[in-house]
């Protein structure tokens, strides 16, 4: 498993409304696509800064894990992202190298991809996630 490129960073905001300004006026990103992932109990805004997006994260429910993590630790980025061929088979490669998963299996994420996490303590306090575009092969 070798990742393709970093495929988004995600950051937990208290609202949308008012991060996209500062990533359109400020930085001069266009917010190209917002979507609720009602599963992961989340509304999404999503920048394009060459190959890698930046995903802004809402949550939509106090208890959903977005919520949870910026009560714990404030707004700020939650995640990386890496685009990869095939999810199942990374994560089976980081379950055979002993990182602890998160998701056993991909499940369904923002903008059609198929995505896993790995859990931060098995990767240096980093959440990591893996994203594969199946429309994409």
């Amino acid at each position: 498993m070798k990742p393709t490129h970093i495929e988004h960073i995600g950051i937990a905001v208290k609202s949308l409304e008012e991060a996209i300004p500062y990533y359109e006026k400020v930085l001069g990103l266009e917010c190209y696509n917002i979507e609720e992932v009602a599963d992961q109990k989340v509304k999404t805004a999503f920048f394009r800064v060459g190959q890698t997006k930046i995903e802004l994260l809402e949550s939509t429910d106090p208890e959903g894990t977005i919520a949870k993590f910026i009560e714990k630790k404030g707004e700020g980025v939650h995640h990386i992202a890496f685009a990869v061929d095939n999810v199942e088979g990374a994560l089976a490669d980081c379950e055979a190298a002993g990182v602890r998963l998160i998701d056993k299996a991909p499940r369904g994420g923002a903008e059609g991809l198929s995505i896993a996490f790995l859990h931060p303590k098995s990767t240096m306090g980093v959440l990591t996630e893996f994203c594969e575009d199946k429309n994409k092969k």
